[in-house]
């Protein structure tokens, strides 16, 4: 309890309290422990404030004393005790009608139900509207009624019952955010009890129906635009769909996000609604709860939360201004702040440079990390996080792609991703310039993969290739030697390391001679050079086919074999040259059979055991394919080769480096495999204005699949090898001319889902559906 002296004819202040909630008409407050909603008592005055004058019984507000010697003089005519009143600290509510004047109160207004969400502050009030008023229009009241429900007759789940508008919903806002200078209080006995306020909140007219009315509407313009399309065929209707990987969510973008309207939208939506009891200005609940208002100490216990000095009394009512911290705005991602960045620690500021710069020479790094920085400790840190290529420096794949990532536009793992890179930044170690489609063949990566990594460390040249972005930095190789021969030892690594991922060879890795007009024409190779290099492939494989050899033919040979160890008599014919023989000019020499270069019984058992290999190898190849297309006929009965090359291509995506499939497999190679399988090809009669591709126009379809639904299935086929496009009751029809009464619809939806797909009434084979 705390004693304020007030002086006539002083205007003053409770505790800085403005202004008081009215009793009844304007103030409820809600219980959520007793789910109650309950109004508070009324103002002491309109305005928060009372004025006291002698001879007058008027309430009055208090200040504190001020002993100031210019109010010496002004004498003190009365004491009031001031008490604070906390029953209700945490649940009092300060409720204001802006859109309505203080004359017409919602007392007598018959309330039909409340809610509130207490973390938001957020309170609906759902009041009667008095239809029988003249001046209520009941000719727009059940035409907003017909918007709003439709003329359903179900009252169940209709926002108007009674086919009229007999209710509006009043919705509220926070009129103040920081309600901690705000109270309620009540003067009785010559005793001031103040209760402060939880929040104060504006009630306002919610036109939720009218949403509610655009939707009714815009259901039945789709309904009507929907045609002649029955309800089953719009249920099957399958949509394409795209799948995409997004990035994953940096901290800046993780921020602006929780930032966002969109963001708040969805947390507010998630918390529940509290439904509550509203009881009447007169009713006796009301009466009882209005006694909480009043303090529960009052007489016996001082307390303590208004026994504060002077000093502290005023720093209340007037806090210090705080200085706002000022918030640094959230950059985009890709936006760098070299301010920021100097605050960073050296190996930071490297690693952060090279991930938004991804190729820069030494000398240019210098210049960004700015003056006073030691190279040389510059050089330890950016051997951590880049390599050289070309002189200049290149980021590492694992710091673009760290561990548990995946690509943005395919999906594939980071370890993966950072295998394709290295292959492609080592390409550049050998040469400047690199052909985009030699990569993808050897790294098997999807196309925007491969164009990904290009675009980091290169540019593209029209008939050229891709060339590396920098040009050669030969200062920094000239000056730092110790760096390139420990840098060449770091690239001969992972050259051992991509030749044993990706199944390559020697000749593979060789760094290819300089692009020149000369060296564009093909190489042209004598008679005499072709005899040498056939003969140290034969030194090269001797040991292997020998040992092939004598395990495969031993068994079906009658005379002495050679003894262990001794190697085969491979003998090369050798030709006199002359002027007129024809030249090779194949450069990697593949049939060295060709011109009669091997002659005797030895050579040509070996040939045949190369092409007994070759052929174990084509045996082991068809199976797997073969395995991959019965698969896919098993999921889908009716494939176009366009579709089956995309789905093989992601079936080889899956597989490990270096599978048997890699080997290659051409289109004819799959639709043999297809016929091979059981399959018939449907010639499907396309219109003459389509945009299919070849490969679109080519559909297969599974003939026996050894179910009971084989016949249906054959039967629609027949019926789309001769219409481009068919409607349902056709397809029905047929079918039921065929197989009578046993033909129920569940088997119809089954073979169309099995075969067929559905687009505006419709009915396509799969693969034909136009795009």
């Amino acid at each position: 309890m705390s004693r304020a002296h007030v002086s006539a004819p002083w205007l003053l202040l409770v505790s800085s309290i403005s202004p008081a909630p009215p009793e009844g008409a304007g103030g409820w407050r809600a219980r959520p422990g007793t789910r109650e909603l309950q109004p508070p008592m009324r103002p002491l005055h309109p305005h928060g404030v009372a004025k006291l004058e002698s001879g007058t019984k008027n309430w009055p507000s208090c200040r504190p004393h001020c002993s100031m010697a210019s109010e010496e003089d002004d004498p003190i005519i009365r004491e009031i005790d001031v008490h604070l009143a906390k029953s209700l600290a945490e649940k009092l509510y300060l409720f204001q009608y802006p859109v309505r004047p203080a004359t017409m109160k919602y007392d007598d207004v018959t309330h039909l139900s409340a809610r509130i969400k207490p973390k938001q502050q957020k309170v609906e009030v759902e009041m009667a509207i008095d239809t029988v008023s003249p001046n209520y229009c009941r000719s727009k009241g059940e035409q907003i009624a017909l918007n709003v429900d439709g003329t359903c007759t179900d009252d169940s789940g209709s926002t108007y019952a009674t086919k009229l508008m007999d209710k509006q919903i009043f919705s509220s806002i926070q009129s103040a955010v920081n309600t901690s200078r705000y109270a309620a209080a009540v003067y009785r006995k010559g005793e001031l009890h103040v209760t402060p306020l939880h929040g104060i909140l504006q009630l306002r007219p919610s036109f939720s129906y009218l949403d509610k009315a655009d939707a009714k509407h815009r259901e039945r313009e789709a309904a009507n635009e929907a045609g002649d399309s029955s309800q089953d065929e719009a249920e099957d209707d399958v949509k394409q769909i795209t799948v995409r990987f997004s990035r994953p969510e940096s901290e800046q973008a993780r921020q602006r996000r929780i930032q966002s309207y969109e963001f708040l939208q969805k947390k507010q939506a998630e918390e529940p609604w509290y439904h509550l009891h509203y009881s009447g200005v007169k009713d006796s609940r009301s009466e009882h709860e209005r006694q909480y208002l009043f303090s529960q100490l009052a007489g016996m216990v001082e307390t303590t939360e208004l026994t504060k000095s002077p000093s502290e009394y005023l720093s209340m009512l007037m806090p210090p201004v705080e200085e706002e911290e000022l918030k640094v705005p959230l950059a985009p991602s890709n936006v760098l702040s070299m301010a920021q960045l100097r605050t960073l620690p050296l190996a930071d500021q490297v690693r952060t440079l090279m991930k938004n710069v991804k190729v820069v020479q030494f000398a240019n790094l210098m210049g960004l990390l700015g003056s006073g920085v030691d190279s040389t400790a510059v050089l330890r840190c950016i051997q951590q996080v880049a390599m050289l290529v070309q002189g200049c420096w290149v980021v590492k794949s694992d710091v673009l792609y760290p561990k548990d990532s995946c690509s943005p536009h395919s999906g594939v793992a980071a370890e993966v991703l950072c295998r394709g890179r290295d292959f492609a930044m080592w390409k550049f170690t050998q040469d400047l310039w690199v052909v985009r489609k030699e990569i993808a063949a050897v790294i098997k990566l999807p196309p925007e993969d491969v164009k990904d990594f290009l675009e980091q460390m290169a540019v593209p040249r029209i008939n050229k290739g891709w060339e590396f972005l920098l040009p050669h930095d030969a200062e920094f190789v000239k000056k730092h030697p110790d760096v390139v021969q420990r840098q060449h030892m770091l690239w001969l690594g992972i050259q051992a390391k991509l030749e044993k991922v990706y199944n390559l060879s020697k000749e593979d890795m060789m760094p290819k001679k300089p692009t020149s007009q000369a060296a564009s024409l093909p190489a042209v190779v004598c008679g005499e050079r072709r005899v040498a290099t056939a003969k140290e492939r034969a030194r090269e494989n001797h040991a292997v086919l020998e040992n092939d050899y004598r395990r495969r033919k031993a068994p079906h040979r009658t005379g002495a074999q050679a003894p262990e160890g001794t190697p085969l008599n491979i003998k090369i014919k050798e030709e006199p040259l002359s002027d007129e023989e024809p030249m090779d000019t194949d450069s990697r020499l593949r049939n060295e059979a060709a011109n009669g270069v091997h002659s005797d019984e030895s050579s040509r058992d070996s040939a045949d055991l190369r092409a007994e290999c070759q052929g174990a190898r084509s045996e082991v190849v068809t199976a797997e394919l073969k395995e991959f297309v019965r698969g896919m006929l098993r999921k889908h009965y009716v494939l176009s080769l366009s579709e089956l090359k995309r789905l093989f291509n992601l079936h080889l995506a899956s597989l490990p480096p270096g599978h048997i499939l890699f080997s290659g497999i051409s289109d004819r190679m799959l639709q043999e495999t297809l016929l091979g399988c059981g399959c018939k090809q449907i010639l499907v009669p396309f219109p003459p204005q389509t945009t299919a591709s070849a490969d679109e126009q080519k559909v297969f379809a599974l003939w026996e699949a050894g179910d009971s639904f084989d016949q249906h299935r054959q039967i629609l086929l027949e019926i789309f090898s001769k219409n481009y496009r068919v409607r349902r009751n056709v397809i029905q029809s047929k079918l039921g001319q065929d197989f009578g009464e046993s033909l129920s619809k569940p088997d119809v939806d089954k073979v169309l889902k099995d075969c067929c797909a559905s687009h505006g009434g419709m009915w396509y084979l799969k693969g034909t559906l136009p795009s």
